[in-house]
């Protein structure tokens, strides 16, 4: 974690690194809707094209498996392209240009092809934007052997990574929780990457271990916060990417505290946290005085009433009363 000092948002550490990563290297390319003109919904990319014009900031039409294929054929071919998918929700039309081509590709050829790809798209709900706007998908793209998954939580993190992930040889997705974007954090002025399959000890503690990823990361700090005042101390870690997995760190730190409950804003069956607990549970086993506990979105559909919408996913108050009850307080 960088000290103090320059202070930027979620997405203008995303454009930054974007920008930066721009000026390097002369292939890096960004193709999405509304990515050029519009800087997208979000207004993440916003000054881009009139830096870099529209020959490398391309606006597509509304044909995620179209503009998807031609990043993975650009890739093949030399370019280092960003696709922009606008929501996570989305992917859905990708499907098989990234787990059935450029997951394969390097595989299948032998080594002869790579696929130097990132997609860029959002996951999170409590957005108001309903059920086909809301979804948090990247245990999709987590199955699939070829594929990296990331999912920064800090402006710090965001910019490190999507460095790391622009300059991997490999196809690479990349999830931004869309309700982090005015997130403020320290950004170092001098180039910086992260590497894939590194966790991070975002809070040291004692008697639990609060893995949690993207959101869940701050919904984590905050818990742990109001833990301490009630005499527990928690450990909150940030796996970062979902592949590669640090498994060591969370082993390590579950058999340090002896429990652990693993947060994620995707759907809890056949989820992130179903991987993340059976990892734990299979590597620190004798050491755990109870089961890990999961903690992911409710298996219904984003509602887009907001009192439904916010008890769809694990609050502060939420993780609070769990971790208490696992750590026999209440």
């Amino acid at each position: 974690m960088p000290e103090k000092g320059r202070e930027l948002t979620f997405a203008q550490a995303i454009r930054e690194a974007l920008a930066e990563e721009m000026r390097r290297d002369p292939l890096v390319c960004i193709i999405g809707e509304d990515v050029a003109e519009a800087g997208t919904p979000f207004k993440v990319l916003s000054g881009l094209v009139e830096e870099f014009g529209k020959e490398r900031v391309i606006d597509t039409p509304i044909s995620e498996a179209g503009f998807t294929g031609l990043g993975v054929g650009a890739a093949m071919t030399g370019l280092h392209p960003v696709v922009d998918i606008m929501f996570g929700d989305f992917i859905t039309l990708t499907m098989d240009q990234m787990v059935n081509q450029a997951a394969k590709v390097h595989y299948m050829s032998g080594g002869a092809w790579k696929v130097p790809m990132v997609m860029r798209t959002t996951l999170g709900a409590t957005r108001r934007s309903a059920a086909q706007h809301s979804q948090s998908l990247h245990a999709w793209f987590s199955h699939v052997p070829g594929l990296k998954v990331v999912l920064p939580s800090t402006p710090y993190d965001a910019k490190g990574l999507l460095k790391t992930a622009i300059r991997d040889q490999n196809p690479v997705v990349f999830f931004e929780d869309k309700m982090m974007y005015k997130l403020k954090g320290p950004v170092p002025e001098e180039d910086y990457t992260i590497p894939f399959g590194v966790a991070d000890v975002k809070r040291e503690g004692e008697d639990i271990t609060l893995v949690a990823t993207s959101s869940m990361v701050q919904v984590a700090l905050g818990a742990a916060a109001m833990l301490e005042e009630s005499g527990v101390s928690a450990e909150v870690i940030d796996p970062r990417t979902t592949w590669p997995l640090d498994e060591k760190t969370l082993v390590e730190s579950a058999k340090k505290t002896s429990r652990v409950i693993v947060l994620d804003e995707g759907y809890g069956r056949y989820g992130v946290t179903a991987e993340l607990a059976a990892v734990i549970a299979e590597g620190a086993f004798y050491d755990l005085d109870a089961p890990v506990r999961r903690m992911g979105a409710m298996h219904v559909p984003i509602p887009f009433s907001p009192p439904l919408e916010d008890v769809t996913v694990a609050t502060e108050q939420s993780v609070f009363e769990a971790a208490r009850r696992l750590c026999g307080k209440s």
